[in-house]
């Protein structure tokens, strides 16, 4: 099991937004490259990146923080990123900088066949990111909800070709009110590649119950203001998950 720092960029610093609100925005650093380093002192073995002014404009906006990090990183660590991916050639470069995998959200829901074609154009290094509340997928920063069925939806883009499914609770994410395991569980169970839980972590009792479910095919947990607010200690953290499931 994973424990997955989160840096969310806005305007090249490091926030965390409450329900993906961007007037609810704290920043918790200036300096994106020191952050990631920070985390991967700190035993970090992937990094989560958001551009939330891209997930906004539908367009990337962050990219020199973006670079910063993936210079500090170097490699040593995967960097999966998602916001404002619109098109292949969004893609390539991302790849081409240093970014190991590439999170598509909104343009999944709204244009399957641009999904479709980045899984064949970039095998190995596509997730989709499903953000949910009640079952039900939201697009567009989470401010429109659709009628699509989140497990249905991700059953579709498994046979795409996607690596794994980032799924977040938006009714928890940024609040701190602990994991909605079961709706977690029930999307797992219904696809064979790997869930990525986000949204709601916030200490080590849910480390515990996300550890419980692994097996179901939870391979990590993304975490962002609780690491960053202190409800969860991140070394503390990633060593239960290792005890717990080795």
């Amino acid at each position: 099991m994973l424990i997955i720092p989160a840096i969310d960029l806005k305007d090249g610093h490091c926030v965390r937004l409450k329900q993906g609100l961007m007037e609810q925005s704290t920043v918790f650093s200036e300096d994106p490259g020191a952050m990631a380093q920070a985390w991967l002192d700190k035993g970090a073995r992937r990094l989560h990146l958001v551009d939330l002014n891209g997930a906004f404009a539908g367009k990337p906006i962050n990219e020199r923080a973006i670079k910063s990090i993936v210079e500090v990183i170097g490699g040593q660590i995967p960097i999966q990123l998602g916001g404002g991916i619109r098109d292949l050639d969004t893609i390539e470069r991302y790849l081409d900088d240093g970014i190991s995998y590439v999170i598509i959200g909104t343009a999944a829901v709204k244009n399957p066949g641009f999904l479709h074609e980045a899984c064949d154009a970039f095998p190995g290094h596509i997730i989709v990111g499903l953000d949910a509340k009640e079952g039900k997928v939201a697009v567009d920063g989470w401010s429109k909800l659709t009628g699509h069925d989140v497990v249905d939806l991700a059953k579709r883009f498994e046979g795409y070709g996607v690596e794994a499914v980032v799924y977040t609770d938006i009714g928890r994410d940024g609040m701190l009110t602990g994991v909605n395991i079961e709706a977690t569980v029930a999307l797992a169970r219904n696809l064979m590649i790997p869930v990525i839980a986000s949204g709601g972590v916030t200490n080590l009792e849910d480390v515990k119950r996300l550890c419980a479910i692994e097996d179901e095919g939870i391979m990590g947990a993304i975490t962002g203001r609780a690491i960053y607010e202190g409800t969860l200690d991140f070394v503390a953290a990633q060593d239960l998950a290792d005890e717990l499931n080795g």
